[in-house]
């Protein structure tokens, strides 16, 4: 269809920015904070600034305070933390850890509760008002590349393409958004940021990526169970001792409650579903009562990235840069990782005035690559460093206490008995066989509570143009069938948190056996089935712009 299209109109710039997150906005705000004159566009694929953030979130303020130390009198965040309570979770019972044994960097006083993607509208607002050209609705679909190969911006995906790919009466072609450095500010899982990671190898020194799915519900509380600024986290029931995640409660503003539940990607039972372990959570006589009588407002669910220190790739290839979750920033024990994406923005902008202001481009940001490790990012992720392996090695009640132990020791002392710990398999390479697993039966929903999948994204507001192609694609479409479902009962249909995947045995299926159905128009970008796929058969790519989520408050 491409040679019948028109030639793409291009804009220049002295930096193109893919994402408008904290990393993306962050370097765009520095940018300018430099150098008025740098010219700098961010393109961001949900359908405003925000409309895609995620996050608990219980915010470290370190990264706002360098880069805007205003930031307070605006008030994006209002709620600090006033409480930290731990807790680890029995079948029926709960038991609360005493906060003294908990390591310094495990505390949440002088941190912030509230909504990240209000802090993301915020951080817009001040990028267009220094000059930044921000472009929501835009999803950069494709790289481009110069002659030796390196990266010259991005192309905007074409609009108003029909399910065959043919272009109907609303096509309008995409754009090209041209820069002297590109800066990929994705977050979790980018599809361009995963193509630069494999064609320039910026994985070959590390370890292999880790992820976690985080799922979140936004509730509305009776007042008089409301604590602003408790921060609460637990571990244990409902997932097993060998399965990594865990829960957050937040309270903040009026009478808002955040829930969400992390489950670690590289669980081995193919029969576990996150959604339903969240769900489950819920019901719990510990938490139960904090909900009954509230509302629930909002749901959604991300990528995590988990990897830390060991698993970061290279951040500089030629004509630019990887910021934030597309770097595997996130600090996993904290359960933080916007301190980071800001520092980050900022590092990496830095670096690129002084390459601008000596006349560079399309080069390697080496500088950038260099410095991460000794910067605040590189201490905070090499304290926590072996928490994840430990974790996955020994198990939930093991493996956190060794983590814990490992944690005091860099606090106090600097150094880790462990050294440096590998994080082993790739997620994707840990689910054991269907025929060597005791199979997980969910309860069905209150609807008070827990509830189901379709009236949980209904509440993400996600919304795709239904005549346009697949945004998940099948690099073999009969793997699901041949070989994923015999050998694991075809997981997608369980960690997708959306019901994109079914497995469907109807009358017609009968006769030629079960069909592979994706309901596309479900998806929550949460990029889960890119990582967690048995056969790597699932690759998810931008569907049209503006497409997907829409959280509000989140």
């Amino acid at each position: 269809m491409s040679e019948n299209l028109p030639a793409r109109e291009a804009m220049e710039y002295d930096v193109v920015i893919v994402g408008a997150g904290p990393a993306g906005l962050a370097a765009a705000i520095r940018l300018k904070q430099l150098n008025a004159d740098t010219t700098v566009v961010v393109v961001e694929k949900g359908s405003e600034v925000g409309a895609h953030i995620l996050s608990g979130a219980v915010i470290d303020p370190s990264g706002l305070d360098r880069l805007l130390p205003d930031w307070r009198k605006d008030k994006p965040l209002k709620t600090q933390v006033t409480a930290d309570r731990f807790y680890f979770l029995g079948h029926s019972g709960s038991i609360r850890l005493p906060n003294i044994l908990m390591p310094k960097l495990m505390n949440n006083h002088g941190n912030f509760v509230g909504s990240l993607g209000n802090v993301v509208r915020y951080l817009g607002q001040q990028a267009e008002a220094l000059g930044v050209e921000i472009y929501p609705g835009f999803a950069a679909a494709e790289l481009l590349y110069g002659e030796k190969g390196e990266v010259l911006g991005i192309a905007t995906g074409d609009m108003g393409v029909s399910k065959d790919g043919t272009p109907n009466s609303a096509f309008t072609r995409g754009m090209e958004l041209r820069g002297k450095y590109t800066l990929m500010g994705e977050g979790a899982r980018g599809s361009l940021s995963k193509e630069l990671i494999k064609k320039f190898a910026l994985d070959a020194a590390c370890d292999p990526p880790k992820f976690g799915i985080g799922l979140k519900e936004l509730w509305q509380i009776d007042p008089k169970k409301h604590q602003p600024g408790l921060v609460q986290h637990s571990f244990g029931w409902p997932l097993d001792r060998s399965t990594g995640g865990g829960s957050f409660l937040y309270h903040f503003d009026e009478n808002l409650v955040s829930v969400g539940f992390v489950v670690h990607l590289n669980y081995t039972n193919p029969t576990l579903s996150p959604f339903d372990e969240f769900q489950r959570f819920k019901t719990h006589p510990a938490i139960a009562p904090l909900f009954e009588g509230g509302k629930r407002l909002s749901y959604g669910a991300r990528a995590i990235t988990e990897g830390g220190y060991q698993s970061v790739p290279r951040l500089s290839f030629p004509g630019g840069a990887l910021l934030g979750c597309a770097a595997g920033f996130v600090n996993v024990p904290r359960i933080k990782g916007s301190h980071n994406a800001v520092l980050s923005g900022m590092l990496c902008a830095e670096h690129l005035d002084v390459a601008l202001k000596a006349g560079r481009a399309n080069d390697e940001l080496v500088e950038y690559e260099n410095a991460w490790r000794g910067s605040a990012i590189g201490a905070d992720l090499k304290k926590v460093r072996n928490v994840k392996p430990l974790w996955s090695k020994f198990g939930t009640y093991l493996g956190i206490a060794l983590g814990g132990l490992d944690m005091w020791t860099n606090e106090l002392f600097g150094l880790s008995f462990f050294g440096t710990l590998s994080h082993g398999k790739a997620d994707y390479q840990t689910l054991k066989l269907l025929k060597d697993v005791k199979p997980i039966l969910y309860p069905k929903p209150d609807g008070r509570i827990s509830f189901d999948k379709l009236s949980s994204v209904f509440l993400s507001s996600t919304n795709h143009e239904e005549n346009q192609p697949c945004h998940l694609k099948l690099r073999d479409p009969s793997i699901p069938i041949s070989q994923n479902l015999p050998l694991y009962g075809e997981p997608a249909r369980l960690y997708c948190p959306a019901g994109v995947y079914e497995v469907v045995y109807d009358d017609e299926a009968a006769k030629s056996g079960p069909k592979f159905v994706i309901n596309a128009q479900n998806c929550v970008h949460c990029k889960t089935c890119d990582i967690k796929d048995p056969a790597q058969n699932i690759i998810w790519t931008v569907p049209e712009g503006a497409g997907g989520p829409s959280y509000s408050g989140m």
